[in-house]
């Protein structure tokens, strides 16, 4: 039963991710936490989500904005050892708890389209930046503060997209170097191995006939009520 449930995640974190640019996190880290554990869950999702965003970037490479990106990318990399701190030092119910609220105010954060002047320009890109790289390492949530910087440069969709992939796949490689590959037996990874394509194939068919705000609220729909199941979890366990 766990295993159908892992492959379930994944299909649908990988299916979100290539529906929409981001939201693998979002949507699986509550679920994997509470299947594979805290720590693991989420090395786990940092490592299944860098293979989704190269799998998208490999139709989508050339409309990544490098000069853009850098300031982004080496925040990231400046904070992520401190997320993977963060995460060794915390009990297993209050890291619980962050990782659960910290989805759910993303997710509502996002939800609510809000737009903050200061996430602009270059101050703008090293604070998303280096918050990503943060949140990214310490409970697999890399990829609101990067949609939060996008939406106040006022990025258009196709060009959010190819680089929020890049943003993902940089900083999910950043978190695997800094937390390690997570010790899944080879039943969990040949499950993995099969859900991630599929997820991402049937993202690339559906795309084109789902609206992409219809998208986007039913991903962040779906991370608020995970979110809120894993603090209920880590509540549960104090």
């Amino acid at each position: 039963m766990a295993l159908l449930l892992l492959g379930g995640v994944v299909l649908l974190g990988a299916f979100v991710q290539w529906l929409t640019g981001m939201g693998f996190a979002l949507v699986s880290v509550p679920a994997l936490v509470i299947i594979l554990g805290p720590a693991d869950g989420v090395t786990f999702a940092n490592c299944a989500a860098g293979v989704v965003c190269l799998l998208g970037l490999a139709r989508g490479w050339r409309y990544v904005r490098l000069r853009a990106m850098i300031p982004l990318v080496l925040a990231a990399a400046c904070t992520a050892p401190l997320g993977a701190w963060f995460a060794r030092v915390l009990p297993a119910p209050i890291l619980l708890i962050t990782m659960g609220t910290l989805v759910t105010l993303t997710a509502v954060l996002l939800l609510s389209g809000l737009r903050i002047r200061s996430l602009r320009g270059l101050p703008g890109a090293l604070t998303a930046g280096a918050t990503g790289g943060f949140m990214n390492t310490a409970a697999g949530l890399g990829g609101p503060p990067v949609s939060l910087y996008a939406v106040n440069a006022g990025w258009t969709i196709r060009e959010f997209v190819p680089n929020a992939l890049f943003y993902g796949a940089t900083v999910n490689l950043f978190s695997l170097l800094t937390r390690g590959i997570p010790p899944l037996t080879s039943l969990q990874w040949l499950t993995t191995a099969a859900a991630l394509p599929l997820g991402a194939t049937l993202g690339a068919l559906l795309t084109p006939r789902i609206p992409n705000p219809t998208a986007r609220t039913l991903v962040l729909l779906l991370a608020t009520t995970g979110g809120l199941l894993t603090t209920a979890k880590g509540l549960s366990a104090l």
